[in-house]
């Protein structure tokens, strides 16, 4: 299994059809636990060179999620995603693939089989972006709550005495 430091910036590799997924689980660990996680939807825009940001975002990540499902093991995207971080040493030990659906993962990569792979096939993405930070030993942000309004004490009316 993944190393247990908190990562600084997550790369979340997922399938185009599983972007819904990613994007909930993703807003989960920036807004629950205050992880910064990049994937493509949500950092690209229109007239950047995705390829090159994708590129950016691998060389700056210092932890790798992907998102396992039978569209990931078809998507050539994702498996040169892997590669890349299975190649880079400050990958080694922080790389955390993420099962879904119902597939073979060594279908995207036979090196999966070497690393531990959680299994969220049948868990909603709350639970995922859990298990997820409870592997980084990562809690929960405090929710502040705004001090409550006090109501400051009316002015007695001060009466003269004769």
């Amino acid at each position: 299994m993944a190393a247990v430091r908190k990562p600084r910036e997550i790369f979340l590799s997922h399938a185009s059809p599983d972007q819904r997924a990613a994007e909930r689980i993703a807003q989960l660990l920036r807004e629950e636990y205050g992880l910064k996680v990049w994937f493509s939807p949500s950092n690209l825009r229109g007239a950047d060179a995705w390829h090159d940001e994708i590129g950016k975002a691998l060389v700056r990540c210092d932890c790798f999620v992907v998102l396992i499902t039978p569209a990931a093991i078809r998507s050539p995207w994702v498996k040169h995603e892997l590669v890349f971080a299975l190649s880079k040493r400050r990958y080694r030990h922080r790389i955390v693939p993420v099962k879904l659906k119902t597939c073979n993962p060594m279908r995207l990569s036979w090196v999966l089989q070497n690393i531990q792979i959680i299994n969220a096939s049948t868990s909603k993405p709350v639970d995922t972006a859990a298990d997820l930070a409870a592997l980084w030993k990562v809690n929960k942000k405090q929710k502040t709550n705004p001090k409550p309004k006090t109501k400051k004490p009316k002015k007695r009316a001060r009466t003269r005495r004769a």
